[in-house]
């Protein structure tokens, strides 16, 4: 343990920590990153301790417990990727780009739930706006009336102190990378100030059951910024992602105590702010085109919500003495694998062809379901022979060329058939259903060398 007046190297990215500084971190492999901090207090060995540890009394897993009670926000979206409301003394961590709309969500979040009946007194504390700027946006949304108390500060004794005599229901911090505690001597947003600083926050929101937002930059890789110990201490992290070019923008649980991960809320960017989608498979096929090769649509699940997108694919021969292979909203890795696949196991020639693929809308698709579609799209332009225009498609490829089944296929077919599409390409099913419940005609492909079969 460093001495009183000593200090040390810490990368401001992921928190290692080094005896002397060094150019690029050899845990996450950033460049100019590692900071000096100096290290306050003696260490724990020297500290003198006369207190004895007390037995710790152990329970069955079987048993009573409380009964969780969630605040519902009225926006729905959000209130399904929280599990269903927000957990009285829960800390949610939000992250994501600058400018994506993390502020607007959060203050229209605080502003619904003010106005519930119940007097539930919200608190938005801003590090890096003025009143004034807050104000203008609260107004741009139409939120100027709304009960909401608003501060701009950043002394976390000050913030303390000022909650601690409160009755809050839920307070915003924004952003968490702005604060600062005096004992720690360290510029804000250094590893040690907003670990030091969150500690603080949480155990006064355990203590006096608010609700707590976190506000979290980003890196440029797109994690939160800071030490990664940060996201083992909230109980939920939320993920604001969204493309600048498009106006949707999609909420994503990555952890939640309380609820399901890989939950996502749809929301679509306006004038008057953030505004919930409820379909968000219409909206993501509202400006598709028929009869144009490259393009399917892939039944996916998203938590527990199915989606629909359209996935779009381009294949070009190449100018250059290696080919091109440009993705936007799906795993590079991934779409190597299956070109080599097709190559592999089907007789295509790829190699000298350049690749784009592009999930249409903004979202990002992380389920190996999509790799079925994928395909499909890379041969229809290939092929330059379009797919029907009333299928959807979806199932995992291996390496040996097989179809894998995925899972939730009914939930999957129920969307398609929601929204007017007539047949399904799918992996082989071991249940009875065929289909006819949906009213769907029903494709079971084994193999990839099928996909070729249905172009010629």
């Amino acid at each position: 343990m460093a001495k009183r007046g000593g200090s040390e190297f810490v990368c401001q990215n992921c928190g290692m920590v080094y005896p002397r500084w060094q150019g690029k971190c050899d845990a996450c492999g950033e460049w100019n990153s590692i900071i000096e901090e100096k290290v306050g207090g003696e260490g724990f060995s020297n500290l003198p301790s006369k207190r004895k540890g007390q037995i710790i009394d152990f329970v069955p897993l079987s048993g009573s417990q409380e009964k969780l009670d969630r605040l519902t926000t009225t926006i729905k979206e959000l209130d399904r990727v929280c599990g269903g409301g927000l957990v009285a003394g829960s800390v949610i961590l939000v992250g994501g780009d600058p400018g994506i709309g993390k502020s607007t969500l959060l203050l229209q979040t605080c502003a619904k739930v003010a106005e519930l009946p119940g007097n539930h007194e919200c608190y938005y504390i801003s590090g890096e706006e003025a009143i004034d700027q807050v104000r203008i946006r609260a107004k741009r949304l139409g939120l100027e009336k709304a009960p909401v108390k608003l501060a701009s500060a950043t002394d976390i004794k000050d913030i303390i102190a000022t909650l601690e005599k409160s009755n809050a229901a839920v307070v915003i911090i924004d952003s968490i990378q702005t604060m600062y505690l005096e004992e720690v001597e360290s510029t804000p947003g250094s590893v040690a100030q907003v670990r030091a600083c969150s500690y603080e926050l949480i155990k006064l929101a355990k203590k006096k059951g608010f609700t707590l937002f976190l506000v979290g930059h980003v890196t440029k890789q797109g994690s939160i910024a800071g030490p990664r110990v940060l996201e083992h201490m909230v109980d939920t992290v939320l993920y604001f992602e969204g493309e600048r070019g498009h106006h949707f923008r999609i909420l994503r649980a990555v952890k939640n105590r309380y609820g399901a991960t890989d939950e996502i809320g749809v929301f679509e960017m306006q004038d008057q702010g953030l505004v919930e989608v409820e379909n968000p498979s219409a909206l993501f096929l509202a400006e598709r085109q028929g009869n144009i090769s490259g393009s399917c649509v892939f039944a996916g699940i998203e938590g527990s919500r199915p989606v629909l997108v359209e996935i779009q694919a381009l294949v070009s021969p190449t100018g250059y003495a290696s080919p091109k292979r440009a993705v936007v909203g799906w795993d590079s890795n991934r779409l190597a694998m299956v070109l080599a696949v097709l190559e592999a196991r089907c007789g295509m020639n790829l190699s000298s062809q350049d690749v784009y693929l592009n999930i249409a809308g903004g979202l990002r698709i992380t389920e190996p379901a999509a790799d079925l579609a994928v395909a499909m799209a890379i041969i229809s332009s290939l092929t330059n022979k379009p797919l029907p225009h009333d299928m959807v498609i979806f199932g995992e490829i291996g390496l040996s060329g097989e179809v894998r089944a995925v899972s939730q296929p009914s939930l999957r077919m129920k969307e398609a058939r929601k929204l007017g599409f007539a047949s399904v390409v799918m992996p082989p099913r071991h249940s009875k259903d065929n289909g006819k419940s949906y009213d769907l005609n029903v494709y079971e492909i084994g193999n990839v060398q099928r996909l070729i079969n249905m172009f010629n």
